[in-house]
């Protein structure tokens, strides 16, 4: 009698035969339909997708989103509190936020004079001002947040997301990132790792530092320039019969399942990739809503749109990446020096596009199962960074900072968690990255206990040992 292992190895060659009967299931499936084995979630759930607007570079919590009266009123003096020892660079005194803030929205929620279009929204948005437990580098805290450790290749949220719920268009990736970063981890930021590379995420744009522009950001290779599709298609048919056959002779090759798949996608693609990016059909009003008509709005926007379309085509992950800053340095959002300035071209390049987007979403009934999600990989101190005081800046903070979110489940208007007085340490309902990766799991409707991947003779998880559920932004 054969036992439970013995049995699934016989039978289609163990996991890797189960991976390619899933495919060869999806092949015969209406383009929209659920089709991974894995698209399973463990609890009914408000989100479908995530967008992911990344800051990268550490935008100011205490000059955004999060007033501290009493920084200004002791602006200069030397702080009176431990500071962590861990630092990036040498600090001075508490710096005043240069900007005045105030209510917006009926929900109140604060914001600073930076902002002049996000206000519209403001109680869309559900504002987390108690993160922290990042790295206090670039490459670390970028590492932790995108893949929940900061010393060690994991896969990404992305793939994780994909791996735990599967697709819910067969043409189009589950996971895409638009105009991603090269630098503080690069491509492993949207990297499977030991997960299936059917998961990984697919770069619209080539990554690159400062970012590529959204004009000319095309995903590669959706062409040929010397076969048909039908020519194409014997090709891969072909292809597909030597892939299959080796796949039989070895067993619970996961990765060359993955490549059987990942070469049905890419064909399908050549299809539905281009609609999906042409923004032709876009009205002048759509593109105006976004910012499309204005220079210093234009690439971000259209990154927005293009997330926006991705969305409507039921891709899970969509992932935007803003690192464009000060044109003579190109420090994306990280002011260790000119914050004023800095901060200034950043929150112009991102406040209407990103305002267009919710707004754009709301409208077509797509942000109620639509989580979005707007963050850095951590904030700047509150006090000013030693230097200069012509070009003052702050440097990097991790001890706490401001994310928010909109739509998918949470609750509009709403604030979670508090700093101290000053802004330096979360100490009100502490949401550490584990504790934001479970509660964005939550909302796609995954228990983070139970997304785990068998690998290296043990179980891993986004979450690793650790993380709860911030149940007090559910809606």
């Amino acid at each position: 009698m054969l036992n439970r292992r013995e049995l699934l190895n016989h039978w289609c060659v163990g996991f890797g035969g189960l991976a390619l009967q899933g495919l060869m299931s999806r092949q015969a499936l209406p383009a929209g339909e659920v089709t991974s084995k894995h698209a399973v979630p463990n609890f009914p759930a408000p989100a479908k997708r995530i967008i992911f607007l990344f800051m990268h570079g550490g935008p100011s919590h205490v000059d955004l989103f999060d007033p501290k009266p009493e920084l200004t009123r002791r602006n200069g003096e030397a702080p009176p509190f431990q500071r962590t020892r861990v630092q990036f660079a040498e600090r001075g005194n508490l710096l005043a936020s240069p900007w005045k803030f105030r209510p917006t929205g009926k929900s109140g929620i604060p914001m600073s004079e930076l902002w002049q279009h996000l206000p519209e929204v403001a109680d869309e948005l559900c504002m987390l001002h108690s993160v922290c437990d990042t790295n206090v580098a670039h490459g670390g805290a970028c590492m932790k947040l995108f893949t929940g450790s900061d010393s060690k290749l994991r896969p990404s949220m992305g793939s994780w997301i994909s791996y735990g719920l599967g697709s819910e268009n067969r043409n189009l990736p589950d996971f895409i990132t638009i105009c991603p970063s090269s630098l503080h981890g690069g491509v492993d930021n949207f990297g499977s790792a030991f997960l299936p590379s059917i998961h990984q995420g697919v770069p619209l744009g080539e990554p690159g530092y400062p970012n590529s522009l959204a004009k000319d950001a095309q995903f590669r290779f959706l062409k040929s320039d010397f076969a048909t599709p039908d020519e194409q298609r014997r090709q891969l048919d072909f292809l597909q019969q030597l892939n299959r056959q080796h796949l039989e002779t070895r067993r619970a090759d996961s990765e060359m399942a993955a490549r059987i798949e990942s070469y049905e996608m890419a064909f399908r693609m050549q299809t539905a990739a281009p609609e999906a990016v042409d923004l032709a059909a876009e009205t002048t009003a759509t593109k105006r809503l976004y910012g499309m008509d204005e220079k210093h709005t234009e690439n971000f926007g259209q990154m927005c749109l293009l997330a926006r379309r991705f969305a409507e085509r039921d891709v899970r992950f969509i992932q935007i990446s803003h690192a464009h800053s000060l044109p003579f340095n190109n420090e994306q959002w990280d002011q260790h020096s000119h914050l004023k300035r800095g901060h200034e071209i950043n929150v112009s390049q991102i406040d209407k596009p990103i305002t267009g987007l919710i707004k754009d979403l709301k409208q077509r009934g797509l942000l109620d199962d639509t989580l979005v999600l707007w963050g850095g990989e951590f904030g700047r101190t509150p006090t000013a960074q030693a230097g200069d005081p012509k070009i003052i800046g702050r440097d990097h903070h991790a001890e706490g900072f401001t994310m928010w979110m909109a739509g998918g489940g949470v609750k509009g208007g709403f604030r979670y968690g508090s700093t101290d007085e000053f802004g330096y340490y979360a100490v009100k309902n502490r949401m550490t990255i584990h504790d934001l990766h479970a509660t964005i799991l939550h909302l796609l409707g995954i228990d983070h206990q139970q997304l785990t991947y068998r690998h290296a003779g043990r179980d891993f998880r986004l979450t690793d040992v650790y993380g709860q559920v911030a149940n007090d932004i559910l809606a």
